[in-house]
């Protein structure tokens, strides 16, 4: 019996780690270019489960510290944790896992705004692809979407500039790809579910020859929706790349990415009252002929060089294109009087942008008065062409019954017509350094200045500026490890955002100079019991000053605030209860306020000072528990709990908490081969994402998908 219990604990071990091991790379040894971006710290190219306290990242550092090593709060969520827990875009991989992120996701901002210790956007919450950035025009980012190609998604909480320049100081989300290996694998996915949901994808890798080694993937979704009518959606993303080893200290890889996606057009639902009554709930109120529809192309050619065990060079050039398209009636406002709904804002948007740039840095490892220590330094520049076209002001209105409507047509009163187009050149020195004084404690130390230089014009008011903006971020921090298994940290960084979107500044917000953060973090981080369980704690407050904020329901106008802060502490835990139980929860606890703004209203001057920002919940939650109950079968439950939110500033329209739980079922059918079945919004919860006084954008109902994945 004890041999029996013994076999049987192994198969329920084996099970739990099947989906993390299926489709596992080749060795760190194998893979050619960056070997500090794709090998985990098991050495497989493919992060652990759990926190991944001992896994190289280069997104809280480019030294390529451990989060362990790194004093700040670092998430690193292995694209198999994702896919296993069947979150398929890049919104619920991040609010399910990473500590404390929210999202107030919806069509304008293009499916992606993320919300991080009390601040908001992308202005504020960076978005990354395989670490580097798309400068972002008006406030939208659309690509990545798809965690198919995704190796892994780190999120670095906390200012970032002095690693990626302007706009991060609530963080970064860096998207990290699947890289070319060089041993053969493959694996595919197809699935079907509730509202149409079809799914496939396709993964291959491996050699070609002695010294090359390829990765494809490739992924499609489409759906018929839950709203109607007009709720279907459709994408597909590709990645593919190459890696030349061109010498065995030189590594060459060259890549390409693309996505085309056309969303839910599916701007939300109207508020009778403070609330969407059920009849209207998953009512689509948008017109006959609405269209959205973004296409994203990203290459990049990187190289790594390194000339003696304590030189490394890295070089990375890239283009960067997008294409998108709005045409929608964007808001609804129930009439009392009338019992109508009036349809308002119908907006025609284009966006044309392309950023060509290059990115070099050299690490030098080696002592300093008799010092070990690491030093990065680095420069990166781009070039930004962007182009809006547009009907602005964006008038015309209707009028329609909420339970009998007709659709209608989309009002074009002035016509679309380039209304912005600016020319942005960006340059930027960084420097990193790590000096270990003992070999319990060593200091981290950043510096970075930016100088971006933005010129924009208004063709249709014959207008436009020309100005350089400037900006120094640094980040100064100390690491103490008693114990090989405890950090002890704390730190001190600055960082700046633009005053919206800095390719796209306007006149007004160019006579000021670029917001400026500060931030005071400390905490811990540990293993225990052998490494089978993991723990963070981090506490900190941030301060920003002389910003801008959208006016919700208003997206083309912004409102002045002197400054904004906000405080909370965050903890993360995971463990391996048994060979057959393990559990990973977060929680974030947050108090942020507008510490300085006013605004005039009906001629009269009103104090917001003391009032919870918009769209900022003051808890987040995640827990995810799993079962390996038979051999072969492991089950997961995931809770994610989110607080309140306000959708204006005076704190009077209020966004209920909610939580939601998910599920999957997963059974091993063959030793190559898995069948899931997944659950979400099992409950049937009613949220709202993100909303205004008006109406608000209703999440996913309860819904369901069977998935089959084979490995070859």
């Amino acid at each position: 019996m004890p041999a029996l219990r013994a076999r049987r604990s192994a198969t329920f071990a084996a099970t739990l780690a099947a989906p993390l091991l299926a489709a596992a790379p080749a060795s760190a040894e194998e893979i050619g270019l960056d070997l500090i971006d794709v090998a985990g710290s098991r050495g497989r190219g493919e992060a652990a489960p759990g926190l991944n306290l001992a896994t190289p990242s280069r997104s809280g550092s480019r030294l390529g510290l451990t989060p362990l090593e790194t004093p700040a709060s670092l998430d690193i969520i292995s694209g198999e944790t994702i896919r296993a827990r069947g979150q398929n875009t890049l919104e619920e991989a991040v609010t399910q896992n990473a500590v404390g992120i929210t999202s107030v996701a919806q069509p304008g901002n293009g499916n992606h705004s993320f919300a991080s210790r009390g601040f908001v956007g992308p202005s504020s919450v960076q978005q990354l692809y395989d670490g580097t950035r798309l400068y972002v025009g008006v406030g939208t980012v659309t690509f990545p979407f798809d965690t198919w190609s995704a190796e892994r998604i780190e999120v670095l909480r906390g200012p970032a500039s002095v690693l990626y320049g302007e706009g991060a100081i609530g963080g970064i989300i860096n998207v990290v790809p699947k890289k070319p290996v060089f041993s053969a694998l493959g694996e595919a996915r197809a699935a079907i579910g509730s509202d149409g949901i079809a799914r496939l994808a396709l993964d291959t890798g491996g050699p070609v020859g002695e010294d090359l080694a390829y990765r494809f993937n490739l992924s499609g979704n489409r759906a018929d929706g839950w709203v109607k009518p007009d709720g279907d959606f459709r994408n597909v993303a590709l990645s593919a790349a190459v890696t030349w080893r061109a010498a065995p200290d030189l590594s060459v890889t060259l890549s390409h990415d693309l996505g085309y996606n056309e969303p839910t057009r599916y701007w939300g639902s109207p508020l009778v009252g403070n609330r969407v009554p059920e009849r209207l709930r998953f009512t689509n109120y948008n017109i006959r002929d609405s269209q959205i529809a973004w296409f994203d192309n990203w290459t990049q050619l990187r190289a790594e060089w390194n000339p003696s065990p304590d030189i490394t060079l890295r070089n990375t050039a890239y283009r960067l294109s997008t294409e998108r398209h709005w045409r929608d009636v964007e808001q609804y406002t129930y009439q009392p009087a009338t019992g109508l709904i009036r349809r308002s804002d119908y907006i025609e948007i284009f966006h044309h942008e392309e950023q060509i740039g290059n990115r070099l840095d050299a690490t030098f490892r080696g002592s300093l008065f008799g010092f070990k220590t690491s030093t990065v330094l680095g420069f990166d520049v781009n070039h930004i062409a962007f182009r809006r076209d547009s009907n602005a002001p964006f008038g015309g209105e209707s009028f329609v019954d909420p339970y009998n409507f007709a659709q209608g047509g989309f009002i074009n009163l002035t016509g679309t017509r380039t209304d912005i187009v600016s020319r942005t050149r960006q340059a930027s020195v960084f420097a990193e350094n790590r000096l270990e004084l003992t070999p319990q404690l060593a200091l981290v130390t950043g510096l970075r200045y930016d100088v971006p230089r933005v010129a924009v014009s208004r063709p249709l008011t014959a207008s436009g500026f020309e100005k350089t903006f400037d900006s120094v971020s640094t980040r100064v921090g100390a690491v103490y490890t008693p114990t090989p298994d405890l950090a002890l940290y704390a730190q001190v960084a600055t960082a700046a955002d633009p005053l919206g979107s800095l390719i796209t500044t306007s006149a007004a917000q160019s006579q000021f100079p670029l917001t400026t953060g500060e931030q005071i973090e400390a905490g811990a981080k540990g293993l225990f019991d052998n490494g089978r369980g993991e723990w963070t704690f981090a506490a900190y407050h941030i301060r920003k000053d002389n910003l801008l904020t959208p006016i919700p329901g208003r997206p083309t106008e912004v409102a002045a605030v002197g400054r904004q802060s906000s405080r909370g502490v965050e903890v993360a835990f995971a463990y391996q209860l048994s060979d057959a139980w393990r559990i990973e929860a977060n929680t974030a606890l947050l108090r942020a306020r507008y510490d300085n703004f006013a605004q005039t209203v009906d001629g009269a001057a009103v104090s917001f000072a003391g009032n919870v920002p918009v769209d900022v919940p003051q808890r987040v939650t995640n827990v995810w528990l799993a079962y390996a109950f038979a051999p072969g079968w492991v089950a997961r439950l995931g809770v994610n709990d989110v607080g309140p939110v306000f959708s204006d500033f005076a704190n009077t329209f209020r966004r209920p908490s909610y939580t939601l739980l998910n599920a999957t079922l997963d059974w091993q059918v063959t030793p190559t081969s898995r069948l899931s079945l997944r659950g979400y919004n099992l409950t049937d919860r009613l949220y709202a994402v993100e909303g205004n006084s008006n109406s608000w954008l209703l999440g996913r109902p309860r819904s369901v998908e069977l998935a089959y994945h084979v490995t070859f």
